[in-house]
């Protein structure tokens, strides 16, 4: 089966993304999970060359982006406003899947939206709704 080459969680709570990083990891499509506390340290993240990455002049460019709607400072929403600002090759080939447990209609209607956004969950993650994601984005 193919895996993403890596996966980037943001995520203001931090047990939550280690939940997600056991979970994505039982479900074994991928090989390095990075997960971050804030939108402005996923945006770091997505724009520091070497640092992350063995290869010293690459981007990280994970394939898949699970995106946490709610957050102090940044919130999901403006992450993509400024993920805009970046660099295609700061890009890469990234899925952004926005997670929430905000049971909101407008957060729904205001991600389907926005282009990058390719899909609305509800948070937590399940072994069920990873492989799924990998079978629609990578076969």
């Amino acid at each position: 089966m193919k895996k993403f080459n890596s996966i980037l969680l943001i995520d203001d709570d931090k047990a939550t993304n280690e939940f997600h990083k056991i979970i994505i990891g039982l479900a074994n499509v991928t090989d390095t999970i990075h997960a971050v506390q804030s939108g402005q340290e996923g945006l770091d993240y997505l724009t520091s060359k070497g640092f992350y990455n063995s290869k010293e002049n690459s981007y990280p460019q994970p394939d898949l982006i699970f995106l946490d709607i709610n957050m102090p400072a940044m919130n999901g929403f403006e992450f993509i406003e400024e993920y805009d600002k970046i660099s295609d090759d700061q890009k890469g080939k990234h899925l952004i899947i926005m997670l929430t447990s905000s049971l909101n209609p407008d957060d729904k209607n205001l991600a389907n939206k926005i282009t990058h956004i390719k899909d609305f969950l509800s948070k937590p993650l399940t072994k069920d709704t990873v492989l799924d994601l990998r079978d629609k984005y990578l076969n």
